[in-house]
């Protein structure tokens, strides 16, 4: 359907699926011009019966479709200004973009005063067209810089195609299109993430999400980054979908696991500071029922938190002398926890061996690096012959080291520090008591909790 505000010939710049779904509809109705920078694709689209050209004889069109990748639009328009610079006169350029607010500015930053322009979001592609034909579509379109006659134009030519033309500013466009295209999308390659996978027993709603995730994964992931990065409303957009994902979550796991007694994980093992702590803490309501559990790490400690296996979780964070607890920041950036407390208790640190080791041939001491920081300057000077050093996993916990050198599962070659309970709890023997080099050692603790729900 062709009539006196529609052009003569129509170029399209960008030969990929759509581009050549899109070429193949005007080809029809206009005289085509194709052109694509990739030489693979123009051959692809001559097999398929599209009449291609150079890239100067595309640009003269009367008006040109633009159906490049997002991130390419504006880099693709100021590469062709020198041409509608040459070729003179004026011309119709069309986006066919997801967003639609990225394509107006590009626009207004860079087209030539005299030319017209029209911004369209074909709410179709390849696959869908395929499956349910073009007839029914959808496309928004803003007029933008158009002419009231060539923009009613345009839209009875899209009807006369059977799609469904929705007039729409770029604004308004971007805003549902971050509620509705941009949620998709990202929901889709989300569960692609997941590894969500067919099974027999599959309902049609799970049925659907295998399509939505199909659908969205047969784009290519610049198409998704696009969508998510270059729509300005899709970021608030992110965050709301994961605060509702954590919302929901939090609902399935509440405040307390277990009803008869509080479960507290704690960082350390038997014996441990964090014992200590835990139980100075708890000794405020000493008629609530506890149980302790031994993590040994604070990232474990909130891990078993968030999965709901332990009710409140205890670990060092600050010590006076040793600063921050590397290991408790690093896992603190990982989980999401509600802090019910900081509080502090004072810290001192003894020298203990196995047993029955002679303290001659010990050559090590092995504990947390705070603990060894805090220690630092008396070691030096007392014990300077001491390789100074921290176990991996568990063992970054001298109260797990304290119990592996009591059931002698280390070398006796090996010290630890800590509190002189651990001596008592394993049966070693403390070689000096208080070698913190500060008399006045505190460190302080959070008690934790899950989010609450909200």
């Amino acid at each position: 359907m062709i009539t006196s505000a529609l052009p003569a010939t129509v170029g399209v710049v960008g030969l990929g699926r759509f581009g050549r779904l899109w070429a193949s509809t005007l080809q029809d109705d206009f005289t085509l011009r194709a052109y694509d920078s990739d030489p693979m694709q123009r051959a692809y689209a001559e097999l398929l019966g599209l009449a291609t050209s150079s890239l100067r004889d595309t640009l003269a069109s009367d008006a040109v479709f633009y159906c490049v990748p997002i991130s390419e639009f504006e880099a693709t328009i100021k590469q062709h200004l020198p041409y509608f610079q040459d070729l003179g006169g004026t011309r119709t350029l069309i986006d066919v973009l997801s967003v639609k607010v990225h394509a107006r500015d590009v626009f207004q930053r860079h087209l030539p005063a005299a030319y017209q322009a029209l911004l369209t979001h074909p709410l179709f592609g390849p696959d869908s067209v395929s499956a349910s034909g073009m007839t029914g579509q959808t496309i928004v379109i803003d007029g933008y810089r158009l002419p009231p006659e060539a923009l009613q134009a345009w839209t009875r030519y899209f009807e006369s195609k059977g799609l469904v033309v929705v007039p729409m500013s770029a604004d308004e466009h971007d805003r549902l299109a971050a509620e509705s295209q941009g949620v998709t999308h990202f929901v889709g390659r989300t569960l692609e993430r997941f590894g969500f996978a067919a099974t027999p027993i599959d309902t049609l709603g799970t049925k659907r999400l295998h399509d939505v995730t199909s659908q969205v994964s047969n784009d290519t992931w610049q198409l998704f980054v696009d969508l998510q990065t270059l729509n300005p409303h899709t970021k608030a957009m992110r965050l709301r979908l994961s605060e509702a994902q954590d919302s929901v979550f939090d609902l399935l796991l509440p405040n307390r696991v277990v009803t008869d007694r509080m479960v507290v994980g704690i960082q350390g093992g038997r014996g441990s500071f964090n014992e200590d702590a835990a139980r100075y803490y708890m000794s405020r309501t000493p008629e609530a029922p506890c149980e302790i559990v031994y993590l040994h790490t604070t990232e474990r400690v909130l891990r078993a938190l968030h999965e709901g296996e332990i009710d409140r979780g205890v670990f060092a964070i600050h010590n006076s002398v040793g600063g921050m607890v590397g290991e408790s920041v690093t896992a603190m950036a990982r989980y999401r926890f509600a802090i019910v407390e900081e509080f502090a208790i004072k810290i001192s640190h003894a020298l203990m061996i196995a047993g029955g080791a002679d303290f001659s041939q010990v050559d090590t001491v092995m504990a947390h690096p705070q603990v060894l920081r805090q220690c630092r300057t008396t070691l030096e000077k007392k014990y300077a012959n001491l390789k100074q050093t921290s176990g991996e996993g568990d063992l970054i916990d001298q109260a797990k080291v304290a119990e592996l050198l009591g059931a002698g599962q280390l070398p006796s070659s090996i010290g630890t520090m800590g509190s002189k309970t651990l001596a008592d709890l394993n049966g070693l023997r403390v070689v000096e008591d208080n070698l913190q080099d500060l008399d006045e050692n505190f460190t302080s603790f959070l008690w934790v909790e899950r989010p609450r729900q909200r």
